[in-house]
């Protein structure tokens, strides 16, 4: 999955970077697109799909598109003129998020209205959503699930500075006394959620993050971050007003000087402890808790695991997350 597409508040659906995605040289191809679908010669088995949205700016115009049929008629159309034009396989559709039952409504129409122009099976529709019943809530899962080959869910970033306090990011299991609301979400509690709304296991790819996120001023789950300047027990901010992100590609983890270690009760979820304190308490995951999750998803017969994202992820196979979620689900 390539995620390179954003939507104009005409519906238009567009390249994020043209110059990358279309004509910048990649192995003899002309842009990453093609550079990507040209693959499938060596690897028959790969199938290359757009994702549209995204988090914050991306999804901010599919709100009013898909509240209007025309709009939506041209989402459908531009989109689907991607799809001709770089021989994909299909779309995903990312939308952060439906935040009412009307929006929920509509992108079912959105889904609809696209599944009419790529067909199942020649195509693959699949869509990325939230893990929290907070925000599923609004979407009618069982009849989505009717136009969607595979439902990404998105189950990661369940704390972090929106939250005042530290803890774990993508954690498997819930704790038996969650120290806030942010801890109760976990893997499991969003598949059983998923499931629960009659979502079909083999529809359902459960997300990993190839990330870490800090806390600073912390060194442990459920305490409180470094305040904001006013003194409120609010995350800090960058000075702007915006939460203050401190994040880590998984390649760099742990830290230097640091001892990576994990919380067998929720599920091997890895952290370490940045020992100047400067991210503090660092959530993330590690072969050894991918390798939980990807038996859990053999023992609930999920279609599989994706991560977000690859470029991430360690280049030696003993710590890569995606090696060690292939090779458990493959039983190798």
């Amino acid at each position: 999955m390539l995620p390179a597409i954003g939507v104009k508040p005409d519906g238009t659906v567009y390249l994020s970077d043209e110059w990358a995605d279309e004509q910048m040289p990649v192995d003899g191809a002309k842009g990453c697109i093609r550079a990507f679908t040209q693959s499938k010669r060596q690897y028959p088995q790969l199938k290359v799909i757009l994702s549209i949205g995204g988090g914050g700016a991306g999804s901010e115009n599919f709100a009013a598109v898909a509240a209007d049929p025309v709009l939506t008629a041209n989402f459908v159309e531009t989109a689907k003129n991607l799809v001709d034009k770089f021989s994909l396989d299909g779309l995903d559709v990312d939308w952060e998020h439906p935040s009412d039952p009307q929006q929920g409504i509509n992108y079912i129409s959105l889904l609809a209205a696209l599944r009419e122009q790529l067909p199942s099976p020649q195509y693959i529709l699949s869509s990325a959503l939230p893990a929290g019943q907070w925000a599923l809530q609004h979407i009618n899962l069982h009849l989505a699930q009717y136009y969607l080959d595979v439902i990404n869910v998105m189950t990661y970033d369940f704390s972090g500075p929106w939250v005042p306090q530290s803890g774990h990011q993508s954690q498997l299991f819930t704790p038996e006394q969650p120290h806030n609301d942010a801890a109760q979400l976990s893997c499991s509690s969003a598949v059983s959620y998923l499931l629960a709304q009659g979502v079909p296991p083999h529809k359902i790819l459960m997300g990993i993050p190839v990330y870490g996120r800090g806390f600073p001023g912390t060194n442990s789950v459920g305490q409180y971050s470094c305040p904001a300047s006013d003194g409120s027990d609010k995350p800090a901010d960058d000075g702007a007003g915006n939460e203050k992100e401190v994040v880590f590609d998984y390649c760099d983890l742990p830290v230097p000087g640091s001892i990576e270690q994990h919380d067998p009760e929720v599920g091997n979820a890895a952290f370490c402890v940045d020992n100047d304190q400067n991210a503090g308490f660092i959530s993330y995951d590690s072969p050894q808790s991918v390798k939980l999750k990807a038996q859990f998803v053999k023992q609930t017969g999920l279609a599989g695991l994706f991560y977000w994202h690859i470029a991430a992820d360690s280049t030696t196979a003993a710590r890569s997350l995606i090696a060690t979620g292939y090779n458990t689900m493959h039983d190798l």
